[in-house]
Formats: C-alpha cells, structure tokens, sequence
C-alpha cells in the first residue's frame, strides 16, 4: 500500500513538472514571437526547444527553475539565424539574437 502511494506521488511530481515545463515554453514562445514582430524579423519554424536547464535564485532570494530556450529567425529570408530566450521560473528574463543583416 505505501508503495502505491509513493507511485502516485512520483507520478504526480512528474505530471506537474511536464505540466510546469509546458507554461514555460508557452510563455518563451509568445516571448519570442512579439520580439520578433517588434523587430521586423521572422520567426522561423513557429518553433522554440529547450537547449539547458538549471536552477537559480531571483533577485528576492527564491529558487527557481532557469530554463534556456533557441530558436531561430531571418531577416532577408535569405539567412538562418540563432536566438536564446531565457525564462527564470514563468517569467521572461532576457532575449538574445545574433547579429543579422539588415537590408534596406
């Protein structure tokens, strides 16, 4: 009986996090897409994968999980390039780009 518990325990800490990890990658997703929208670049493949994740404190002292997202965006439709969103617990903590060309 203690191991069903256990069981079901597990399963639920599994269930959360996937659920947890889902927001996440939501919340990187929309992140990106309005960056690129403000930045008159395109988004490719409506597309953004999990690359590392770790734990870090917020500036208040609370761990949270810190999660690195890439993706990749063109300028001219020519040119593939890279971009890293990282989200720190739910929240959007930077979006970085390589340098692109842009074409008048």
């Amino acid at each position: 009986m203690l191991d069903d518990f256990i069981l079901i325990a597990l399963l639920l800490c599994a269930y959360l996090y996937w659920f947890n990890a889902q927001q996440a990658k939501e919340i990187a997703l929309k992140a990106v897409r309005a960056h690129c929208l403000n930045l008159d670049v395109q988004m490719l493949d409506e597309y953004v994968a999990l690359s590392g994740i770790r734990f870090k404190r917020e500036q208040t002292g609370k761990l949270r999980l810190h999660r690195a997202f890439l993706f990749e965006f063109s300028s001219t439709g020519n040119e593939r390039y890279n971009g890293i969103c990282m989200i720190l617990g739910q929240r959007v903590e930077s979006i970085q780009m390589e340098p692109y060309r842009i074409d008048d």
